[in-house]
């Protein structure tokens, strides 16, 4: 029975043990896990978010004359700045504040009287030849019509290569008829560069340059007279309140003056202008030419 009883007392033993072994590896377990040593701090202090002002001058306000993003700013000369963009062949005007346009004098037309096809020199201010103007029409409208005839101007640069083509149509100039007024529109190949269309008006003749979307950039106002020796055709801002340059009719000498209708123009503007509305301006030179310049010879004849 002693045996027994030793036995029984055995298998207690390690059944009890076994039922405490999961929660003595627990307790061994967290004894193992918890450390004596405090964790380790960090050498740099915590930094924390401080709202602050901005710095003076990092965002400045707006002043009068500052150019605001999206808005084109006008210059205080009263024309736009230049556009960057240039027609082949204009190159050159770029540099150039003065056209000098001389009209070649034509033999035939000086003796006859018959009308023949304007020919032009244009020339910068030291008199070297910067493009060839060649006016394009039909003989019965020169003859029928005179200086109120349909026509084209083509331009050339000295290599003989075409630049500029200026359109002409058929037009009345005249007060009573305000309807259909004097145009002339300027094209770099297929495309339009701008517009030079005649005002009405009663009295002083005046001119209206648009660009190639139709709006006013300049205006040119004519005198109130044009029995002058020098007749200036002043060139404007779009509002009329500023002077850009002009276009002026000068004195070809006594011979040219009488027995031709060969004329001498100078054209000044200023240098930054935008070089497709400097075109334009050498259109409207032509065509106050024919306006008012073509038939004088044969009115003295």
């Amino acid at each position: 029975m002693a045996a027994l009883d030793k036995e029984t007392d055995v298998c207690s033993f390690f059944v009890q043990h076994y039922r405490q072994g999961p929660r003595r590896s627990q307790a061994f377990s967290k004894r193992n896990m918890t450390s004596p040593y405090a964790a380790p701090q960090s050498p740099f202090p915590t930094m924390q978010p401080i709202a602050t002002a901005p710095v003076p001058g990092a965002f400045p306000m707006p002043q009068p004359g500052m150019q605001q993003p999206g808005i084109p700013m006008v210059p205080q000369g009263g024309w736009l700045p230049s556009n960057t963009i240039c027609p082949p062949g204009l190159e050159y005007l770029t540099v150039l504040d003065h056209l000098f346009v001389q009209q070649k004098v034509e033999l035939i037309e000086a003796f006859t009287g018959w009308e023949s096809k304007n020919k032009y020199v244009v020339m910068n201010n030291r008199g070297e030849t910067v493009y060839y103007v060649v006016e394009e029409s039909g003989i019965c409208a020169r003859l029928c019509m005179g200086s109120y005839r349909c026509c084209e101007f083509h331009v050339y640069d000295s290599n003989r290569r075409e630049i500029l083509r200026m359109v002409r149509p058929c037009r009345s100039e005249s007060c009573c008829c305000p309807c259909c007024l004097q145009k002339l529109e300027v094209y770099s190949g297929d495309t339009l560069l701008g517009t030079v269309s005649e005002d009405w008006s009663l009295w002083r003749s005046s001119f209206s340059i648009e660009n190639a979307t139709g709006e006013t950039v300049l205006i040119i106002k004519g005198p109130w007279f044009r029995f002058c020796v020098d007749v200036t055709f002043k060139i404007k801002s779009a509002d009329g309140a500023h002077r850009l340059g002009e276009i002026k009719k000068e004195w070809s000498g006594m011979g040219r003056e009488v027995f031709t209708d060969a004329d001498n123009f100078g054209i000044n503007f200023p240098m930054d202008l935008d070089v497709k509305i400097k075109a334009v301006l050498l259109g409207a030179c032509l065509l106050i030419d024919f306006m008012f310049f073509e038939q004088k010879a044969k009115s003295n004849l």
